[in-house]
């Protein structure tokens, strides 16, 4: 393994990030799975929240799909998506959870939508991670054209 992914892997664990998915792991029961990059995939994920098919928690991915449809290299972009994010848990530890929670409110406040404006979910690859960019809500574009404007040097 490659010296990132295996710090990122160390990481997670001295952070207890992953230690806390594999918690959940325990009461949702499911399995992880080893995977490259000394990730586990939790496959068969069944509750209700979060809404997505993948989600993140430390160095666990979880899908509401087998651990082999995620792994498949037909999904690898969507891997790379969720890998990003591991390193991510890596850097912040749990402070991750709540920054993202943040984050995940400012887009629904400023587009309507809760990964499109997430700067988690920017630099994890927006469309790798099956999003789209959506517009500003007009509030919002209205203000960021103001601020563009009076942040403009004078001539």
């Amino acid at each position: 393994m490659a010296i990132w992914p295996a710090a990122r892997t160390a990481l997670t664990w001295v952070n207890g990030t992953t230690p806390l998915a594999l918690a959940l792991c325990g009461a949702t029961r499911t399995k992880p799975r080893r995977a490259p990059g000394g990730l586990l995939v939790a496959g068969s994920y069944r509750w209700r929240v979060p809404r997505q098919q993948c989600f993140t928690i430390g160095a666990v991915v979880f899908t509401r799909r087998d651990a082999d449809w995620l792994l498949d290299p037909v999904r690898q972009t969507l891997l790379g998506h969720e890998t990003r994010h591991v390193g991510q848990y890596a850097v912040l530890g749990p402070l991750f959870l709540p920054a993202y929670a943040l984050a995940s409110g400012w887009s629904w406040l400023v587009a309507g939508e809760y990964g499109c404006r997430n700067v988690f979910e920017r630099l994890a690859g927006l469309a790798d991670g099956g999003y789209l960019d959506r517009p500003l809500r007009p509030w919002a574009a209205r203000v960021r054209h103001v601020t563009r404007i009076r942040r403009r040097p004078a001539p």
